[in-house]
């Protein structure tokens, strides 16, 4: 497995969604998680599988993160801004013309 691209367990991908501004569903009986986020009117669905399908594949973070309106590559670059803070003020842009709208910065976990 690459360095670039490591596993993810499922609290590393929730804080991500969470970080992206997504919210879970309530869950009913044992099925999948649904994180949720509406964004220009546009509804975003996360399917998480917990914890029977951590840490997750290469496949299913593509999958993912396509379902949250991004690429591998985004997801990841999410994943490296929550796990390694960088110093205050760093602009955090990815893709986006609104990023602090649609990448909200969280000052806290």
């Amino acid at each position: 497995m690459s360095s670039q691209y490591p596993p993810l367990t499922c609290k590393e991908v929730k804080k991500i969604l969470a970080y992206l501004g997504f919210v879970a569903r309530p869950q009913k009986g044992k099925s999948h998680e649904q994180w949720v986020k509406e964004h220009d009117a546009t509804l975003y669905k996360v399917t998480v599988d917990c914890p029977t399908k951590s840490p997750f594949t290469q496949t299913l973070i593509k999958s993912m993160a396509a379902q949250a309106g991004m690429t591998k590559k985004e997801f990841y670059r999410i994943f490296r801004l929550i796990k390694y803070p960088r110093t205050a003020g760093t602009d955090h842009k990815i893709g986006c013309s609104t990023p602090d709208t649609f990448y909200p910065k969280k000052s806290s976990w």
